[in-house]
């Protein structure tokens, strides 16, 4: 078994809009069935991920807050991989127009054109902070914290490692990934960014993409 472990992104890949369709949940029904582990590893937080995905139970963990929370959907517990930044930052954006702006229990995310303040805003308060860009979003973390770091942690867990995995995903966010990764694809849909630094690029744009993939994996052995 050369790939044991797809580590795949969400929106964009998995979803389009927050959904998944049944022909993309029975593609990730027959890497389980092959005996084969999957990581998700998303930018969104907890209570929304929940929201949205209806089938968490696939997931043998989910890394979201892009690489700052480790989920187990086999007992349902969590734990932060990081220190939230302090509420005075958030109340200091918020004064000086940033909106909206959502928190999880690190990551601090927002939207396009409020990059330069909040760049602004951490030189002034001197944190130690960095923004990601994932498309129009903009996700505020500590240095360190990306998707490679999530899920290097959640493929330890499952005694694992990056060079045990497959990685797929379509924005600049997902790049840590991809190219830890032992092998990095970029579905069809994904930035051009993305497509030149992929080790392979699917044919097929978002679920379809992941399953084109996933049966390619499985019918190669």
């Amino acid at each position: 078994m050369r790939y044991p472990v797809l580590a795949t992104d969400y929106d964009g890949t998995l979803a389009d809009h927050g959904q998944a369709d049944e022909a993309t949940w029975a593609g990730v029904e027959r890497w389980k069935a092959s005996g084969r582990r999957i990581v998700l590893v998303s930018g969104r937080e907890l209570d929304e991920f929940l929201a949205v995905c209806g089938r968490v139970d696939l997931f043998d963990r989910v890394v979201l807050e892009n690489g700052a929370l480790l989920y187990r959907p086999g007992d349902r517990s969590a734990t932060t991989l990081a220190s939230p930044p302090p509420k005075g930052f958030i109340e200091r954006l918020r004064a000086r127009g940033v909106a909206p702006i959502s928190t999880g229990r690190v990551i601090v995310a927002t939207w396009e054109p409020h990059g330069p303040v909040i760049e602004e805003t951490i030189a002034l308060m001197g944190l130690d902070l960095r923004v990601i860009p994932n498309k129009r979003a903009l996700m505020v973390l500590p240095p360190g914290v990306d998707k490679d770091s999530g899920l290097r942690v959640a493929l330890d867990e499952l005694g694992f490692s990056v060079q045990d995995a497959v990685g797929v995903g379509d924005a600049e966010n997902d790049l840590a990934m991809l190219e830890a990764c032992a092998l990095g694809v970029a579905v069809a849909n994904a930035l051009p960014m993305v497509k030149e630094r992929a080790h392979r690029v699917t044919r097929g744009e978002r679920g379809s993409g992941v399953v084109e993939l996933i049966d390619s994996l499985l019918g190669a052995e």
